[in-house]
C-alpha cells in the first residue's frame, strides 16, 4: 500500500518566500497541522508546523505578515518516498517525534504529507472492519 493513499488530498504547501501568516492561513484553511515549505520546483526545503508556531513564533514579537516562514521552519531530516512502507514511516515518526512527514519523489518534490492522524484513522478503519466482521460471525443471543 502506498503511503500516498493515507494522505489528505493534495499536500498543503507554501513557497520559500511565504510569510508566517501565509503558512498559518494555509494550515487553517486546509485543517492541517503542518505545511511543507517548497522551492520553485516544489522540492521540500522544510516543514512549518503547529509546534513551530508555538515554540518559535508565538511569543517572539515578530510580525506574521512580514516574517518569512523559511526563518522559522524546521529543516527536513527525514522524508518518505512511495517505496517507504507504512511501518517504516511510523517508526521514524515515533523515533524522531514527528507528527508530519513529507512524501517525496526521487527528485525531492512533495507528493503528500503523512500525519500521525492519517495513520491512526487508517488503523481505526481496519479495526472497525475487523470488529464488524467478528460481530457478523457471532450468533445473536
Amino acid at each position: 500500500m502506498s503511503l500516498l493513499q493515507w494522505c489528505d488530498e493534495g499536500p498543503a504547501t507554501v513557497g520559500l518566500e511565504a510569510t508566517v501568516e501565509d503558512a498559518i492561513r494555509t494550515m487553517i484553511d486546509r485543517a492541517v497541522g503542518a505545511v511543507a515549505v517548497v522551492d520553485e520546483q516544489r522540492v521540500v526545503a522544510g516543514m512549518f508546523t503547529e509546534r513551530d508556531v508555538l515554540a518559535k513564533f508565538a511569543l517572539s514579537g515578530r510580525d506574521p505578515y512580514t516574517t518569512p516562514v523559511r526563518e522559522l521552519m524546521s529543516p527536513i531530516v527525514e522524508m518518505a518516498t512511495e517505496a517507504t512502507t507504512p511501518s517504516e514511516a511510523l517508526a521514524v515518526m515515533l523515533e524522531r517525534h514527528y507528527r508530519h512527514m513529507p512524501i517525496v519523489s526521487e527528485e525531492g518534490k512533495v507528493l503528500g504529507i503523512l500525519s500521525i492522524r492519517n495513520i491512526l484513522e487508517a488503523r481505526v478503519d481496519d479495526l472497525l472492519a475487523q470488529l464488524d466482521g467478528a460481530q457478523q460471525s457471532r450468533p445473536l443471543a
